[in-house]
């Protein structure tokens, strides 16, 4: 069994990084300080994510930097909360989305036949819908829990990684050393998981940012709406909410949870733009 080396994927890492253009450095600082305020959350904040600790509205002071929501709470520590909940909820979503996608695009790309029409047709049924409305009245069947809103988002957007990594896995399932792979006897899930995919994860990692800001920005409209996280959990989205009142009276408090979002999608795009130039094995000029 390989034994690896902390030492030389840190040398790797910095590596890369020292590699990397300004845009996509920007990209990742931005990315790395938005999830150590997450995983630091309860450490860096003066109150408890739902601690009322003042009275509603208010304005920004030496006490309450950014002053208080709608409630009393402090809009700091709901902010840096709001980090923690809305990444780590997009960041499940879409691995669970890459888990159900991926697997059923290699399925279909490996087996061809009546398996990748039914996947294909179903697919197709699902992406017709708009995906928010198809997400609200999924959420107003089955409720409004964390569990439920992951599981929905999820499988609809698992669609998308779908069409991405059939079409992918067509073209390489059709290869001669593909088919040499078949000729030794070797299983489906072999030539699915060693001979397609390493061949196509590049674009798949490239993928996994881009669909990682369509669901939190998904998740962050939900919440905005009242069928995403919810009260008193913090999130970006039911902030934008709970403080819009503000804006009649030319207070931007609304805008800093917008900003956040706005902030991180560029930084994820930024750094996927990067990835996606260096899978292409294109040189800067």
């Amino acid at each position: 069994m390989a034994i690896i080396d902390p030492r030389a994927i840190l040398v790797s890492g910095a590596r890369k990084f020292a590699s990397a253009p300004l845009s996509a450095k920007i990209g990742m600082v931005v990315v790395a300080i938005y999830v150590l305020m997450a995983l630091l959350a309860p450490h860096v904040t003066p109150y408890g994510e739902a601690e009322i600790v003042s009275t509603q509205f208010d304005p920004w002071s030496s006490k309450f930097w950014l002053g208080t929501d709608n409630l009393g709470r402090d809009m700091l520590t709901r902010l840096v909360f709001g980090a923690r909940n809305t990444i780590g909820i997009a960041f499940l979503t879409t691995c669970i989305a890459f888990a159900i996608g991926a697997s059923a695009g290699l399925a279909a790309a490996t087996f061809a036949g009546w398996p990748d029409q039914i996947l294909s047709r179903l697919v197709d049924v699902l992406m017709s819908i708009p995906q928010l409305i198809f997400a609200l009245l999924l959420l107003s069947i089955f409720g409004t829990s964390v569990s439920a809103m992951v599981l929905v988002i999820a499988v609809l957007d698992s669609t998308r990684v779908f069409r991405l990594t059939r079409a992918l896995s067509v073209n390489i399932a059709v290869l001669d050393y593909v088919e040499a792979a078949r000729l030794r006897g070797e299983g489906s899930t072999w030539i699915m998981t060693r001979e397609i995919l390493p061949n196509i994860a590049p674009t798949l990692v490239a993928e996994f940012g881009l669909r990682f800001c369509f669901v939190f920005l998904l998740i962050s409209a939900l919440s905005f709406l009242g069928l995403g996280v919810q009260p008193p959990t913090a999130d970006w989205g039911s902030m934008v909410r709970d403080t819009a009142t503000l804006i009649s009276y030319s207070d931007i408090t609304p805008l800093l949870p917008a900003g956040a979002i706005a902030v991180l999608a560029v930084a994820v795009n930024l750094v996927v733009d990067w990835l996606l130039h260096s899978a292409s094995g294109l040189k800067e000029d």
